[in-house]
């Protein structure tokens, strides 16, 4: 994860910083950055024109946002800026995609742009199967600018192991990015998609990590990463949110329980004011890249 929101928590928006943060994350051997979404909650730069300034100074990596909200814009539009990227990047973009959480910041930013917060969900369905038929240039606006490929970049849905995400994940998405903080409920939400899938999904993971070889200074570091990013202390948020604290073994470990339950793509943030990616690649990388040779 590309820290977009940290840099804004520390009273400094440098999305130039955020630029070079990707391009030392190819160079560390990381498979793929992302950046989150958020006009006035939890305010940051816009996801897709960063990719677009990633997708310039990278050569390898896929560029993903985790996740955009898509019902906040309007489709077309959208679909012309997640089809430029893709052209910009060469086919490497990756759309983890989310409706907006049920808060009342959240309700602030639809307002604040004039979209409708009810029936959000159903919305982003409604869009992505716009979105495909755009990029193939089909469907009323088939004279819409196409994307890198045919189908135009995968989609994925951010969400939980609820009935209903199962359902729109197993016959919409190409993708489920979950933060399940539950290994074993991970397993079981991913085997009923499995059960459902009408195409290919990639089951991914965010998973927040913070590596110190002290248990205790790492949790006090991620006690305070969180209640500055959400205002909610540790001891709620690892109810929440796949998050973990610890030495690289221990982390490890953690991991390994996710990628053991069907997980295959991993998306890292670094639960620290201070995160750069050498710190996760020198000591963690390396290792995750193993649990997934077979």
């Amino acid at each position: 994860m590309l820290p977009s929101r940290e840099t804004a928590m520390t009273g400094v928006h440098d999305a130039r910083g955020l630029v070079e943060f990707a391009k030392a994350a190819e160079d560390a051997g990381f498979d793929s950055v992302w950046v989150g979404d958020s006009l006035l909650a939890r305010t940051r730069a816009e996801p897709l024109s960063i990719l677009s300034a990633v997708a310039a100074v990278t050569d390898r990596v896929a560029l993903g946002t985790a996740a955009l909200i898509a019902p906040l814009r309007h489709p077309l539009l959208a679909a012309a800026q997640a089809a430029t990227v893709d052209q910009l990047s060469g086919g490497r973009l990756i759309l983890g995609l989310g409706s907006g959480a049920p808060l009342p910041e959240s309700r602030r930013e639809f307002d604040a742009v004039g979209m409708p917060f009810a029936g959000r969900g159903a919305r982003l369905d409604e869009t992505v199967a716009l979105w495909r038929q755009t990029w193939d240039g089909q469907g009323e606006f088939a004279d819409a600018l196409p994307a890198a490929r045919p189908g135009g970049p995968p989609v994925w849905l951010a969400g939980g192991d609820s009935t209903k995400v199962i359902e729109r994940v197993a016959t919409t998405y190409d993708g489920w990015l979950p933060y399940l903080p539950d290994a074993y409920a991970y397993a079981r939400a991913w085997d009923r998609i499995r059960a459902k899938a009408v195409r290919e999904v990639t089951p991914a993971l965010y998973a927040t990590v913070n590596l110190n070889d002290d248990k205790a200074r790492a949790d006090e570091e991620l006690d305070e990463y969180l209640r500055a990013y959400y205002g909610q202390p540790l001891d709620v948020m690892r109810y929440v949110q796949a998050i973990r604290g610890g030495s690289v073994a221990e982390c490890l470990d953690w991991l390994a329980r996710y990628v053991d339950a069907g997980a295959r793509h991993l998306i890292v943030r670094i639960g620290s004011l201070e995160a750069h990616p050498d710190s996760v690649a020198e000591q963690l990388l390396p290792a995750l890249k193993e649990l997934g040779t077979p």
